[in-house]
């Protein structure tokens, strides 16, 4: 067998038993995270391996290696979506990242001086399912690799395989999903759309626009403060990450109010939200809305960003 042959792709099975740990209302899959890096470590010439899921609207990933202790729980640590790393691009673009350290170090000179020098090579995978990106894998190999067409396959095939399996075991997907912005509005539901300008001045005619609405539908006082306060710091968080503008919807249906701010662009800046900072502008408006909000939940795909929130009206 070549010895980039990778025969754990179609061969190679592993537990689905769910383990759910909860900080605040984030929600993980632990005893699939730790087979699949399991997995992942067994690929031929592979020292560590890295696993991120989408959370917080894409703007932020949760991150959990290799080599950590993740015996009794996985040990997660959030990072910045944007940090310019090939595991992130990954994640944002849907598109693999794979090549030595060398051929890595002019795009992304400080990932690269970070690394050991036992590590030669890295890939990082998108992990996809349903046309939507729900996280990513990094492998760091302590040996050169080839990188041709029948690796770059299987290791598409093994992403494909962790990703539907991802699709069933993490909580909040399927009927537990919240709507996306692409969806049609169900049957006998009140909708309202508006589209919002990729300026700063967007988010005071995105908060009008919501009392308006809701003021027609007969909604008003606390509830109508609560959604124009989340409906701020989504539409402010997509502004500011996002290249052309987003567009918010607003639906009541059985006395549920939903607001869903949809990114029409790609993401034009970094963000600065730090795990260590709860203070951090970003990261408090998130957390704001997860406060606020009866359920709020993000999807990342290949076009853009879909994050929103619900509130019980009745």
């Amino acid at each position: 067998m070549s010895p980039h042959a990778l025969p754990w792709t179609s061969s190679r099975a592993y537990p689905h038993g769910v383990s759910h740990a909860a900080e605040g209302r984030r929600e993980t899959t632990d005893t699939w995270v730790r087979a699949a890096l399991e997995v992942l470590v067994g690929v031929p010439g592979v020292l560590r391996a890295g696993l991120a899921l989408t959370e917080g609207g894409g703007r932020r990933l949760l991150f959990a290696a290799s080599d950590r202790d993740n015996q009794d729980r996985v040990d997660w640590c959030a990072v910045d979506g944007y940090e310019d790393v090939p595991l992130n691009f990954a994640v944002r673009t849907g598109r693999m990242v794979a090549g030595s350290m060398t051929e890595l170090a002019g795009r992304y000179p400080e990932f690269v001086g970070r690394q050991t020098q036992e590590m030669r090579a890295v890939a990082t995978v998108p992990l996809s399912a349903d046309d939507r990106v729900l996280g990513g894998f990094a492998l760091f190999f302590g040996t050169d690799q080839p990188f041709d067409d029948a690796q770059l396959t299987a290791l598409r095939r093994l992403a494909e395989r962790l990703a539907r399996d991802l699709r069933r075991q993490r909580p909040g997907d399927a009927s537990e999903r919240g709507p996306s912005g692409d969806e049609a509005p169900p049957d006998g539901a009140r909708v309202a759309t508006h589209v919002v300008e990729a300026e700063p001045h967007g988010v005071a005619p995105a908060r009008q626009f919501v009392r308006r609405t809701l003021a027609t539908w007969g909604i008003d006082g606390d509830y109508m403060d609560t959604l124009v306060l989340c409906v701020s710091e989504l539409v402010t968080n997509a502004i500011i990450h996002g290249a052309a503008g987003c567009e918010l919807r607003v639906v009541l249906q059985h006395g549920v109010l939903t607001a869903t701010v949809r990114d029409r662009g790609r993401p034009a800046l970094r963000a600065e939200w730090s795990a260590s900072d709860p203070l951090a502008v970003h990261g408090r408006g998130l957390q704001i809305v997860d406060a606020l909000s009866s359920r709020c939940g993000s999807e990342l795909d290949s076009v853009g960003m879909t994050v929103w929130c619900q509130l019980e009206v009745s």
